[in-house]
């Protein structure tokens, strides 16, 4: 009898047991909301450099020329490779079109440039580039074609420029470091020049009910929108009326960084709303005169993803710059050199120059510091 009761309190403890098992659990918070996969969050980072123009008048294109009849720009961006190397995405404006040799180069005011530009960039670790200027249709549709099929045979990310409305329409969407981005470049200009018949996609003309819809098609699917806009009056810092209307409605549209270009100098930089705008960042190389011509804007910053309990968040912050200034010796050995590396034998009184582009740089928002990338 005693075997049988010993046996039966065995089976009531061992049940006993099993069923406080998810109490014990439960006090112990290993239920399964809290458990590390459900507060897991995940964390993303992108990189993003950015400069101007790249206007290359025969000056420059010809102090590339070797012996041997190539071109060979290598020399013009071996102050700023590695900087430009330390980002995720670098970004510049090709103003003068890479139409390249065999349809003849040319300088002011019809440019075709050497497609050995375009090597010199990208081994320099540029990967982001606008092709939507005043510029691109100054050789006409062949020169579009060559400099089209030339970046399509590139690890490079381009917009504003294409071979066909097929082309113009496929996906603007793109991922890097599990970030999420879209890219377009719009221009609002082209010098008068009309593209052929048929033909708006060899140039991205900034139209508001096009970019609406452009930026429509992409809204869900990306955690960013940058735009590369060519844009306001040139040789001055102050952004026009227009820039500030169609900063406003890229704004409204949901962009999240603006890229300016075309004004040949440096403008501020602002926020509308939750929209960075860099109005203008100068030339990036040219062989215009004037210094303000020859000073340039390394610009950078940081995109940020986090996603916690299935809710995405994106910030963007982080905000540096350098000065950049295009030297040379006489139309030769043309070289982009950032400030922190200057002295007063290249350029005389560069601090105090400094200074002063940090005035316009934050005329709007006092948020940037020059000197910062060093």
């Amino acid at each position: 009898m005693k075997k049988i009761t010993y046996l039966t309190a065995s089976i009531l403890l061992i049940f006993m047991i099993i069923f406080s098992i998810p109490y014990f659990f439960r006090n112990q918070n290993f239920v399964y909301e809290n458990t590390p996969d459900y507060n897991l969050i995940k964390e993303y980072h992108l990189t993003l450099g950015m400069v101007g123009d790249a206007l290359y008048h025969s000056g420059v294109y010809k102090d590339g020329l070797q012996i041997n009849g190539t071109y060979n720009f290598d020399y013009q961006l071996s102050e700023i490779s590695p900087l430009i190397h330390q980002y995720d995405l670098a970004f510049y404006n090709q103003e003068s079109i890479l139409g390249g040799s065999e349809i003849g180069l040319s300088s002011y005011p019809r440019f075709n440039s050497p497609k050995e530009v375009g090597d010199a960039f990208i081994k320099a670790g540029f990967n982001l580039v606008s092709l939507a200027n005043n510029h691109t249709l100054d050789r006409g549709e062949k020169a579009i074609i060559n400099s089209t099929n030339y970046w399509n045979n590139t690890p490079v990310i381009t917009a504003g420029s294409y071979q066909s409305q097929e082309d113009l329409e496929k996906t603007h969407v793109h991922q890097k470091n599990g970030i999420k981005f879209a890219f377009f470049s719009y221009t609002d200009t082209t010098n008068g020049l009309k593209t052929p018949a048929q033909k708006d996609y060899l140039v991205n003309i900034f139209d508001k009910e096009k970019v609406k819809n452009d930026i429509a098609k992409v809204q869900a699917l990306v955690d960013v929108i940058i735009v590369s806009m060519h844009w306001g009056s040139e040789y001055t810092h102050i952004p026009t009326t227009i820039q500030k209307e169609e900063a406003q409605y890229l704004s409204s549209l949901g962009v999240d960084i603006i890229i300016g270009n075309h004004p040949h100098v440096i403008q501020p930089i602002e926020y509308i709303n939750n929209t960075i705008v860099f109005y203008s960042l100068g030339n990036f190389i040219s062989a215009q005169d004037g210094l303000n011509k020859r000073i340039g804007l390394l610009a950078s910053l940081d995109i940020n993803k986090t996603i916690l309990n299935n809710k995405t968040t994106i910030t963007i912050n982080n905000i540096k710059g350098d000065l950049l200034y295009t030297h040379h010796n006489g139309y030769r050995k043309f070289k982009v050199i950032p400030f922190y590396k200057l002295n007063t034998n290249i350029l005389p009184d560069y601090e105090n120059i400094k200074k002063n582009y940090e005035k316009i740089l934050n005329a709007n928002d006092p948020f940037i510091q020059i000197g910062t990338l060093s």
